[in-house]
């Protein structure tokens, strides 16, 4: 019995010793994980928050471009008529769109759906405004009804998605 004990003496303090650098160990690369996983997302940042900056200047844009005075200056033709220049308008918004499509990887989901949803209030608008006019009439009825149309309406879905749009990215030089 005293043969165990005098084992039980040396080799209680060696497995207490191993248990605690053990554990100090698993301490200390559990520190060094996370402070790697930190310094790896901090150098993410410096390449991902310019291409952030980028998508949001680019939906901006966008919504710039497919408000409707904008886009009718861009779009109307004298020899169109208010049928083809509905198509016209449509095709643009379209074609605007799938252009920026690829900017929703780097905005918040919240700020795609605004976006989408503004341009969906502009089609809306557009389909709603010929609906209004003789589709073999000149396109000129059509843009007035639009513009008078879009003029009317107290928050203009572009403009919403705009300011929301820019409220998000101000979070981004506060944080």
């Amino acid at each position: 019995m005293d043969a165990f004990f005098e084992i039980l003496k040396y080799t209680l303090p060696a497995v207490l010793v191993i248990v605690v650098v053990w554990e100090m160990l698993n301490k200390f690369f559990k520190q060094q994980e996370s402070r790697q996983r930190y310094l790896l997302y901090k150098e993410n940042q410096k390449n991902v928050t310019p291409i952030r900056f980028t998508a949001y200047e680019r939906l901006v844009l966008f919504l710039e471009r497919i408000t409707p005075d904008s886009l009718l200056v861009r779009t109307q033709s004298d020899s169109y008529t208010a049928i083809q220049l509905h198509a016209a308008l449509l095709t643009v918004i379209r074609a605007e769109f799938e252009h920026n499509v690829a900017q929703q990887i780097y905005v918040s989901s919240e700020a795609w759906e605004v976006v989408k949803n503004a341009k969906e209030s502009i089609v809306q608008l557009i389909n709603a405004c010929a609906a209004q006019v003789d589709p073999q009439g000149p396109s000129v009825d059509l843009a007035k009804v639009i513009l008078a149309t879009y003029e009317k309406s107290n928050a203009a879905p572009t403009m919403v998605a705009i300011s929301f749009l820019k409220t998000e990215l101000k979070t981004y030089f506060s944080a």
